[in-house]
């Protein structure tokens, strides 16, 4: 009996589709998109209450976090799967939750590295050899970016990052190392959750060194806790709303911030001090553009991030002299 031949069904022809990448289709104009915002900052801060000030929020995370808040939150999660079940939840369910809370990136570190261990039937994370458990752990992290940024686009949420902070040694290609404050979590983690941020924060008690008589340098604290929202040797920071280099710890101050935009006035005061600081042909160079570009903020925000690296540069020269 001759084998039957099975025919082959043709593939379904698929309608054209309209170009979506044409001239007639680009825009132009802000886009009012929720925040990415990363805070991180020493113990007892107060990094819990920015976040339970933010609108309408709800929290995953330890409860030893924010167990003297009256805020919403889920249960503890055990391990890494139930983060990212709490997440999608929030993305499938109807609530009127506008904001994503996680208190703290460190505490779900160590879930992170259970879980790819678990995967990779590895004992620890260092099992994988030198450094490259961590590589692997940013494939988890890559994960729970992905539902966070799910969840932003379905339910429009803002999404708030907590993390402690801790100091360490800086390894300076540029000269001699130092120390400095970073997040708490593994630094491959912490770039990628930092350049992923909208805003990075960093939170910590005004401080000042002083002299007294016998010349020995003190700190005296003020008591205000400020977040500061650009990068300086001392720590990490960047924003992508031109926000002031510094502001109260407090999610009014800061979302009235972005509100209002920079203040080329302000921005001006704030260049002149440091172009005087500087001295000499820069402070001349400084005033003659400010004449120029008065009142444009964007400028006005390029010149005083240069002058923070110039003035970065002189501390770092003064150090090693």
């Amino acid at each position: 009996m001759a084998p039957q031949i099975q025919q082959r069904r043709p593939a379904p022809v698929q309608p054209p589709t309209e170009p979506r990448m044409t001239l007639a289709a680009v825009r132009r104009g802000l886009v009012d998109v929720p925040k990415r915002t990363l805070l991180y900052g020493v113990e007892g801060i107060g990094k819990t209450s920015f976040g339970a000030n933010a609108p309408a929020p709800i929290f995953i995370g330890a409860e030893e976090g924010f167990g003297l808040l009256d805020v919403n939150r889920f249960p503890q999660p055990a391990d890494f799967g139930q983060v990212r079940e709490a997440v999608r939840t929030l993305r499938t369910d109807a609530h009127e939750y506008k904001t994503l809370v996680i208190d703290t990136l460190d505490w779900v570190e160590p879930m992170v590295w259970q879980f790819v261990c678990n995967r990779d039937n590895k004992a620890d994370i260092e099992a994988y050899g030198y450094g490259k458990g961590y590589v692997a752990a940013l494939d988890a992290w890559r994960l729970l970016i992905a539902d966070i940024e799910q969840l932003r686009a379905a339910k429009r949420m803002e999404l708030v990052l907590l993390a402690h902070s801790w100091i360490k040694n800086f390894k300076n290609p540029e000269g001699d190392d130092f120390d400095r404050y970073e997040l708490k979590i593994n630094n491959k983690a912490a770039g990628l959750l930092k350049e992923w941020s909208d805003v990075v924060l960093f939170a910590n008690h005004e401080t000042y060194a002083v002299k007294d008589a016998n010349k020995r340098v003190r700190g005296v604290s003020t008591g205000a806790r400020l977040c500061y929202s650009t990068r300086t040797a001392a720590y990490d920071a960047k924003n992508r709303y031109a926000l002031p280099e510094q502001f109260p710890l407090d999610w009014i101050e800061y979302a009235a911030a972005i509100k209002a935009g920079p203040d080329p006035l302000a921005l001006a005061e704030e260049i002149k001090r440091k172009a005087a600081e500087l001295g000499g042909d820069v402070e001349e160079k400084v005033i003659a553009i400010l004449t120029e570009h008065a009142g444009d903020a964007t400028k006005l925000t390029q010149i005083n991030n240069r002058l923070n690296a110039r003035l970065a540069e002189k501390a770092a020269a003064a150090e090693v002299a």
